[in-house]
């Protein structure tokens, strides 16, 4: 039997919620449908800055995702307070906004923050999701690639501590 309520929350986070962050939410997503798992675990994205709030995901994102059967729903939004009791797992794309968490973090948070690609056990160590915005679709899709491996390495990270 289902639970009403989803057993698990992760929040995927980059700089402006635009490229990266909807980018592995669309993945991940898309891993739990496939593993009939959405509705145990709630998921979303957010950036550390807010620079566009309020916007869908950049148009070359959305085009890879299109490729790959992937929809990216996500309105770009910042992270507020609020998600660090919200959610059980914040999951940056980079050091910086790995950093940029643990600063905005309080005393009192439940949220674990860890870095995408360390749920990727072929990454190195400290490895970072590289920001495509500036560059061209090739960026887009390795992006989706990297985001792929880690989204399934947290799955599997998911199913081993909340027994999904």
């Amino acid at each position: 039997m289902r639970p009403s309520q989803p057993r698990v929350s992760v929040c995927f986070v980059c700089l402006g919620n635009i490229c990266r962050s909807p980018t592995a939410e669309g993945v991940f997503r898309r891993l739990l449908a496939d593993a009939g798992l959405e509705a145990r675990v709630a998921v979303d994205s957010a950036g550390t800055g807010a620079w566009h709030a309020g916007e869908r995901a950049d148009k070359r994102a959305r085009a890879e995702a299109a490729r790959r059967g992937i929809e990216l729903e996500s309105i770009a939004r910042a992270v507020v307070p609020e998600d660090f009791a919200r959610f059980d797992l914040l999951v940056a794309m980079d050091q910086s906004n790995r950093d940029a968490l643990v600063a905005m973090a309080g005393a009192d948070t439940k949220a674990t923050v860890a870095l995408l690609r360390s749920f990727d056990p072929l990454s190195p160590a400290d490895a970072e999701v590289p920001d495509p915005y500036y560059g061209g679709e090739d960026g887009f899709r390795r992006v989706f690639d990297i985001c792929e491996a880690g989204a399934r390495g947290l799955l599997a990270h998911l199913r081993r501590e909340y027994a999904l």
